[in-house]
């Protein structure tokens, strides 16, 4: 049955890697705390930790909605499941060969990185032939989802050439790179077109309103979080230019507010009434959230020199809006295609509020001088949250629709 549709085996292959991924997070966490495991790695944990949660689970989850809706959108054939099967496969493939390398040897986590990124290149150009074969008046959506997957090919390619060269804070960089110019600027696409037009359909009252201002907006946002990645990579020091530091903290509270006041207009307070509804709304506001989050950070860094909220704003984004709209989207999707309601149930529904209880933490334990058993309680509530949603639906992609129709 995995073969049926594009999100059968997308999706399944996605927990797979999200739940051995958070595992392994949660090992390294727990050994860091207790020293039980003994752990010792050919890689740095911190990289692969953060390749395999920006470039591991979610882009087969793109995969899974895109291959699915894309041609919806793009009114074309869908590509049957055995032409999306190997670069799939190569992808789940490789990142369970980077997780083991991390520990074996640093070339055999280069080669499941290899594997990976021919998976993801191979991926895109199948998406793209289906967007350059679309004759839609509107392909904004796809074709800005089309360049967030060009960005995340490269920036994947040049994590592994870091890597190669022996230059790791490169390589980070270059992930960060891909969670702003290509998680980021995919979920925001997706979040234009879609939630407008879900919330629309269940609230009359609520009118459908999408101008391509706010996606320009969004996208924009994204491509200066990717600039000040660099500004801050090249930068001599934290502190070294302090007028660069008081733009971007303006322009991530004037971004962050303007995504709040949308998320307002899109619905906010009126979704609650709507269980799986208000899963996207609550997790679009992270993205507010996660900027505001940030410009007081660096003001914090600006004003005292220190990291106060360390990490903070990077799992808000994370953890906060790519997560919970993960499991928002992944939920409607596995509901509606496996002829169920659409709706959030109270295990679901329980689940994706013990998330934001585990955003929460995470956030509380990237405050400077916090112990770091909080870190280790955020994975360990992270892993059984998502591990627990993961088996509930991974078990439906191999099973028939319970409606008896195809797909």
């Amino acid at each position: 049955m995995l073969m049926v549709a594009p999100h059968r085996l997308a999706f399944w292959l996605a927990m797979l890697i999200l739940v051995v991924a958070s595992g392994w997070w949660l090992l390294v966490q727990e050994d860091r705390v207790h020293g039980w495991f003994g752990l010792g790695y050919a890689v740095s944990p911190t990289l692969t930790h953060a390749a395999a949660m920006v470039f591991g689970f979610m882009p087969l989850f793109f995969a899974g909605f895109l291959f699915t809706a894309g041609p919806n959108w793009l009114r074309v054939e869908p590509l049957p499941v055995p032409r999306l099967q190997w670069p799939l496969f190569l992808q789940a493939g490789g990142w369970l060969l980077w997780l083991a390398g991390a520990h074996l040897q640093a070339g055999v986590a280069l080669a499941g990185l290899a594997l990976a990124w021919l998976g993801l290149a191979w991926m895109f150009m199948l998406y793209w032939q289906l967007v350059r074969a679309s004759r839609a008046e509107d392909r904004m959506h796809a074709k800005s989802v089309g360049v967030g997957g060009i960005v995340g090919v490269l920036s994947l390619a040049g994590t592994g050439l870091a890597m190669l060269a022996g230059h790791d804070a490169l390589a980070l960089v270059l992930v960060r790179t891909a969670l702003w110019g290509f998680i980021v600027v995919v979920y925001v696409s997706v979040a234009h077109r879609m939630i407008p037009f879900f919330t629309s359909n269940v609230l009359p009252l609520i009118e459908l309103w999408r101008p391509f201002w706010v996606l320009r907006l969004m996208l924009g946002v994204a491509a200066f979080e990717v600039l000040a990645l660099w500004v801050d990579f090249f930068a001599p020091s934290q502190q070294a230019w302090p007028a660069w530091t008081v733009l971007a903290i303006a322009v991530e509270l004037a971004a962050g507010g303007v995504l709040l006041w949308l998320a307002v207009v899109w619905g906010l307070v009126q979704s609650l009434k709507i269980r799986l509804l208000a899963m996207l709304h609550v997790g679009f506001v992270w993205l507010g959230l996660a900027l505001l989050y940030s410009a007081a950070s660096q003001a914090l860094w600006l004003a005292t020199g220190q990291p106060v909220l360390g990490l903070g704003a990077l799992h808000a984004l994370s953890m906060g809006f790519l997560g919970s709209i993960m499991v928002a989207m992944v939920t409607r999707v596995s509901c509606g295609h496996s002829g169920r309601a659409l709706v959030a149930d109270n295990p679901v529904w329980a689940m994706f509020w013990l998330l934001q209880v585990a955003v929460g933490v995470r956030l509380l334990a990237a405050v400077q001088g916090m112990p770091m058993w909080l870190t280790a309680l955020a994975a360990l509530l992270w892993t059984a949250i998502l591990t627990a949603w993961a088996l509930r639906y991974a078990n439906w992609y191999g099973r028939p629709r319970i409606d008896g129709k195809a797909g």
